[in-house]
């Protein structure tokens, strides 16, 4: 049980130690104004935008689809025929 103690009380501090060591170093690192890109990736000045995604074969655009259209009526005149 001792052994087990000092694995989990010494051993495994290492990894966050390294963690907070990192970000200490991170937050003290001022950025350089020929590495940092004007705020946006790759420095040409636009924002990164993910690439564009084509729909599923079958599939309609939209967050739900095209909605399904409903048969055209038919004209007046048909309609007083079938009732008829």
């Amino acid at each position: 049980m001792v052994w087990f103690t000092i694995f989990f009380m010494v051993i495994l501090k290492i990894p966050a130690l390294y963690l907070a060591y990192v970000i200490w170093w991170a937050v003290k690192d001022p950025p350089t104004p020929e590495t940092s890109g004007g705020g946006y990736a790759g420095g040409n000045g636009r924002p990164w935008r993910p690439p564009a995604r084509k729909p599923a074969p079958g599939r309609h655009p939209g967050p739900h689809g095209a909605p399904l259209r409903r048969p055209t009526p038919a004209p007046a005149a048909v309609r007083a025929q079938r009732i008829a």
